[in-house]
């Protein structure tokens, strides 16, 4: 005799409880995750050097 791959931990569940339960779970399992939606930047946080202005004063911090 084989385990059952499910367990009532605590009660009683009927065949078609453990039925329902598993083909509940299967379906989640095998159902594709919805991509998640793009919650990054619309612009990057660096600069490109070559699109800075050519002179900055001496006494810039830059």
């Amino acid at each position: 005799m084989t385990t059952p791959d499910i367990r009532v931990e605590k009660g009683h569940a009927e065949p078609e409880e453990v039925a329902a339960i598993t083909a509940i779970l299967l379906a989640r399992a095998a159902a594709t995750p919805e991509s998640p939606a793009h919650r990054g930047r619309s612009k990057a946080g660096w600069r490109r050097l070559e699109r800075e202005p050519g002179f900055r004063a001496p006494h810039s911090w830059r």
